[in-house]
């Protein structure tokens, strides 16, 4: 069974590649992001909602480990899962090159939650992730 507990498939587009051909470092942070709000958007979660009621999810770490470069016109699959540590939620994100699973990066994006401008806890986030705790704490 596969750990991941959501995944996209997107492709890297000419301008996201520096001169060297490959994907720009920069843009991975991107694709992690997209990722993210794409899952959030299967839980009905809207951060520009969230955000209109003082709530501000935002990320307070982020490592990545870069594996193998992504070229123009790859394809690529973004899988994450999650895990909570204390206040923060991890979100463990792979990317994979489609044409052969090879691995592109290994990230930890750590998430906190600011609640009218202070760091708080929010139950919100508790709610709708909690069937997928549960299969990795």
């Amino acid at each position: 069974m596969s750990k991941y507990i959501f995944e996209l498939e997107m492709k890297v587009r000419t301008y996201e590649c520096d001169l060297q051909g490959i994907v720009n470092h920069a843009n991975y942070l991107h694709y992690l992001e997209h990722t993210r709000h794409e899952f959030l958007d299967t839980l009905n979660i809207s951060i520009a909602e969230l955000h209109d009621k003082g709530i501000d999810p935002v990320i307070a770490r982020a490592n990545l480990a870069f594996k193998t470069p992504l070229t123009s016109g790859d394809y690529y699959i973004s899988k994450l899962y999650i895990k909570k540590e204390g206040i923060k939620y991890a979100f463990h994100q792979d990317i994979f090159r489609k044409s052969d699973n090879k691995l592109v990066i290994r990230a930890v994006v750590e998430s906190v939650c600011i609640v009218n401008g202070k760091l708080a806890h929010n139950s919100l986030f508790d709610e709708a992730f909690a069937p997928f705790l549960e299969n990795h704490e």
